[in-house]
């Protein structure tokens, strides 16, 4: 990918660049100085369970539904760029 800007608004959704570390003993967000997240996840790298988690994780974080949330890029890689929809 390349390093354009981490958060990026179009019309009424947002770009996130994510990364993701899946099999934590501590699932958790958070968010790095530059504007990335990065999110801790319980779930295995295996059959969707870890972007399921990821994206749980990212509407409790911001207060969303999960519906809004979809990952547009690097859905079999530890780094992934959301698209995210009606953030409060």
């Amino acid at each position: 990918m390349d390093r354009e800007d981490s958060r990026r608004e179009r019309s009424d959704t947002l770009i996130l660049r994510v990364w993701v570390v899946a099999g934590s003993s501590r699932p958790r967000v958070e968010q790095r100085k530059d504007g990335t997240y990065r999110v801790y996840v319980s779930s295995a790298p295996e059959k969707g369970k870890a972007n399921a988690e990821l994206v749980d994780r990212m509407a409790e974080h911001l207060g969303i539904r999960k519906g809004d949330i979809q990952i547009v890029r690097g859905a079999g890689s530890r780094e992934k760029l959301l698209r995210v929809g009606r953030v409060k």
